[in-house]
């Protein structure tokens, strides 16, 4: 049976650097025998479903399609269904945070590069807010993402083995992730 999942792709369309059409996102996933292809939001948020390990397997498939068919390097992170569900719901920041576009999750590539977010873990950084849990890490910039400086650091800390999305896109990609599930069933 077929599962739900979504695709991260970091760091495409924004600003001027690493455009890509949605059209062409969607190409190139189906042509690897992905299916239900949907793309959303136009900043590298593109849910898929497939048989089998997915994981890793895809996000590495789809980076290396994304290079060939168009010479873009972004670095992808797949996560189930029910990873974007637990990311959400086990959020320990909520008490905090007021505003569902200045709270961040960020999901790490790696659940192993949790260890880099250690230090940063240990340090007050009142008003914003930051936890990290099983495969992403919870950041509230109170002031507005611009000004974060524990972005700043987390950038620093992990490199480009992070993306990150607002509680808001993320509960958009929940909702289409369950669309697809029910659709299926």
């Amino acid at each position: 049976m077929a599962r739900a999942f979504v695709a991260l792709f970091r760091g495409i369309n924004v600003g001027k650097a690493k455009r890509i059409a949605m059209a062409d996102l969607r190409g190139i996933v189906e042509g690897l025998g992905y299916h239900d292809v949907q793309t959303l939001l136009n900043s590298g948020n593109l849910v898929f479903s497939g048989k089998g390990a997915i994981g890793r397997t895809a996000a590495g498939r789809i980076e290396r399609a994304l290079t060939a068919q168009l010479g873009i390097r972004s670095r992808v992170t797949v996560l189930s269904a029910a990873e974007v569900a637990a990311a959400i719901d086990e959020n320990p920041l909520t008490k905090i945070a007021t505003e569902p576009a200045r709270l961040l999750i960020a999901v790490l590539a790696s659940p192993a590069d949790r260890v880099k977010l250690a230090p940063l873990a240990q340090t007050d950084w009142a008003p914003e807010g930051f936890a990290v849990g099983g495969r992403v890490a919870y950041l509230w910039c109170a002031n507005g993402i611009l000004t974060s400086k524990l972005l700043s650091q987390m950038g620093r800390a992990v490199g480009d083995a992070v993306t990150t999305r607002n509680l808001a896109t993320m509960t958009k990609i929940r909702a289409l992730l369950a669309k697809m599930t029910k659709s299926r069933e």
